[in-house]
């Protein structure tokens, strides 16, 4: 059971930055997707950004080109960070790691992010 506890979010301004941190419990598989989601009412539980093996990156279009996701070397942290932020990135923001071919998928209790406008 790998524990998942996120971190860094608040309320910004638009236009403003934050960095989500995600702390596990454990060394994370590196035969596993890692990720963050975000949930609204509006639009339910949602992608943004994953990376698996340390390399292979996937953005959703909302976040390519202002958040950025990455792993600490330890493979114990993973980071969202999230610059030019606007209403429309207000969210409850999810950490996720599902190992590959497995039953495994972990959540955490998610961070709020709020951005006033």
């Amino acid at each position: 059971q790998v524990r998942l506890a996120e971190s860094g979010g608040g309320l910004v301004q638009a236009g403003g930055s934050l960095r989500l941190s995600c702390a596990a419990s454990e060394r994370l598989s590196s035969n596993s997707f890692l990720a963050w989601f975000r949930q609204t009412p509006e639009n339910g539980r949602v992608l943004v950004a994953r990376i698996y093996n340390g390399g292979e990156i996937f953005y959703a279009d909302f976040a390519k080109g202002r958040f950025t996701i990455s792993v600490d070397d330890a493979m114990r942290t993973v980071f969202l960070q999230m610059t030019n932020l606007t209403a429309e990135d207000t969210a409850l923001y999810y950490c996720n790691t599902l190992v590959i071919q497995s039953a495994l998928n972990f959540w955490g209790q998610g961070t709020q992010v709020s951005v006033s406008s």
